[in-house]
């Protein structure tokens, strides 16, 4: 049961059923915050119910009496209204910067200041299992493209949200984000290099990302809260926080069962409550079940990075399948995996 027992207890849908999976099994959630097909309602009920939730739970499950179900195929757990992706590495935004802009600083001059991020399609947001079709686009000629890479990356699925014009403050993250999943951010780099100038990544990652199905709370990862990195210069007023807000989790990034990445989340530049608090400080709206990513994540080390074209290794085949496990201590992740098929 290690990596899904008491202390984690995460959340998903299976046959349209909202459940907690428990080891190898599933506890179907009841009340009317669980008769739809996905988690929004019970993410809309906000950090009061969340709690009574988790604690009536554990107390079913400590008391042997629960009716447990076997495990079955996950379905996506969250209905996406938006999604956004963070560039929050430094490891990654200078290697990708130096790739795609020899000879220049490979960082702009916003990146220490701010989280940089874009507007994804929601759309597109898929399940762990679900193929992969080859993107076509421009590289600058049309055809399917030539360099398919992988992004590992965090994820975090917002509860209650704010409504339009009214930001949500890093110190009251704990009521605005329900828990994390791990993310694929799927990325066609010939098509990125051509169209990401003036306004950035858009049909060479908007074509398919991928998430786990299981949604680890923010309570069940409290233990693996870490002080984040230095940041200079300091950040203005609302992106200042305080306590630890780095996630100590491990990550590893397999193309067809071997293992060619390990990197950990806790070295992340800019943290999740100063993603949200950046995200809305201009009174943008949040809602139940948007999401989060944390962009991709990559360690300072050789071996250590979150993409292929960091790691100098071949893009992908068709064929090809690709699993990001995760782990935060005994707290498991679980996994999110895809392969490639060809183009239609």
């Amino acid at each position: 049961m290690t990596g899904f027992g008491l202390d984690n207890l995460p959340y998903g849908v299976v046959g349209g059923r909202c459940v907690v999976r428990f080891g190898d099994q599933l506890l179907p959630l009841e009340g009317p915050l669980f008769e739809g097909p996905t988690l929004n309602p019970f993410l809309a009920a906000g950090r009061t119910v969340w709690e009574q939730t988790r604690a009536q739970v554990v107390a079913r499950l400590e008391s042997g009496n629960a009716d447990l179900l076997p495990l079955a195929t996950p379905d996506l757990p969250i209905a996406i209204g938006d999604y956004v992706d963070f560039y929050s590495s430094l490891e990654h935004a200078t290697n990708i910067g130096r790739m795609f802009r020899p000879g220049a600083d490979p960082l702009p001059p916003n990146w220490r200041h701010l989280p940089i991020g874009y507007h994804g399609r929601a759309g597109s947001v898929v399940v762990s299992g679900t193929s992969i079709a080859r993107p076509h686009g421009q590289r600058p000629e049309f055809g399917p493209t030539q360099e398919l890479d992988v992004e590992v990356e965090l994820g975090f699925v917002a509860g209650p949200g704010k409504p339009l014009g009214t930001p949500i403050a890093a110190r009251d993250v704990r009521d605005h984000v329900f828990g994390f999943v791990l993310v694929n951010d799927w990325s066609a780099r010939d098509l990125q290099r051509w169209e990401y100038r003036p306004l950035g990544p858009f049909l060479a990652k908007s074509f398919a990302t991928s998430i786990s199905p299981w949604v680890v709370p923010l309570a069940a990862l409290e233990p693996y809260l870490v002080p984040a990195r230095e940041q200079d210069p300091e950040p203005l007023p609302y992106l200042r926080t305080e306590g630890n807000w780095a996630l100590d989790l491990e990550l590893v990034l397999e193309v067809n069962d071997t293992i060619i990445s390990r990197t950990n989340a806790r070295g992340l530049y800019w943290t999740f409550p100063q993603q949200l608090a950046h995200a809305t400080v201009n009174g943008s709206a949040v809602r139940p079940g948007d999401l989060f990513a944390s962009g991709t994540i990559s360690g300072p080390t050789p071996g250590s990075e979150g993409s292929l074209i960091e790691l100098g290794r071949p893009f992908l085949a068709d064929g090809d399948t690709v699993a990001i496990h995760g782990s935060a201590g005994s707290v498991s992740f679980g996994e999110v995996r895809g392969t490639i098929v060809s183009s239609r």
